[in-house]
């Protein structure tokens, strides 16, 4: 199933997700369900609240990108349950973008490596260390986790430069090659 995708403006977009448990009913499906929609989408990350659920986990796979960036080549995974325990290095600054915000892209300042703490699709639980492109994408997908969006982490006067672009967005002045849940639509 191909989820549509919740846009800017929403309130599930700023609630933290919660935990959940192995028997959270269809989860495998619900992760298949996942991959399709970021592919559906021509993401390389989503988080569940990015579909409306308000849960921990999210989704990578960084091979659509691997020619580019031979590092994520391989690298597909499932974070349930995740929890960054620490972020360190040099502030990095790099151009982002949002299947939640489309069509804006702006430089977002993270942190180079972190250590995670989460499950897998099999429920193993790993403790991991990332940096580089890797540690970026991840930063992205769970701070949707967290209620956070890649815009909230920029500076003030940036954020007030994007105010009527955002705006749109809200109000469904924007296009996408995927479906949308605007704010105040009801999520299936």
């Amino acid at each position: 199933m191909i989820y549509p995708i919740v846009v800017y403006g929403h309130t599930i977009l700023k609630k933290v997700a919660a935990d959940i448990d192995k028997d959270y009913p269809g989860l495998q499906k619900f992760i298949e369900d996942m991959f399709d929609t970021m592919y559906h989408s021509e993401g390389m990350g989503l988080a569940a609240p990015q579909i409306g659920k308000s849960i921990r986990l999210f989704v990578i796979d960084g091979n659509p990108i691997a020619e580019d960036e031979p590092e994520l080549a391989g690298f597909r995974k499932v974070f349930i349950n995740a929890h960054i325990v620490e972020k360190c290095g040099d502030l990095l600054p790099m151009n982002e973008g949002c299947l939640s915000i489309p069509k804006l892209r702006e430089e977002v300042k993270r942190e180079s490596h972190i250590r995670i703490r989460y499950y897998d699709e099999n429920w193993q639980f790993h403790d991991e260390v990332f940096d580089g492109y890797k540690a970026r994408i991840i930063q992205h997908e769970y701070d949707h986790l967290d209620g956070i969006l890649f815009v909230d982490r920029l500076n003030p006067l940036r954020k007030k430069l994007l105010k009527g672009k955002l705006a749109d967005i809200s109000s469904g002045k924007f296009e996408a090659d995927y479906k949308t849940i605007l704010p105040g639509q009801k999520i299936k």
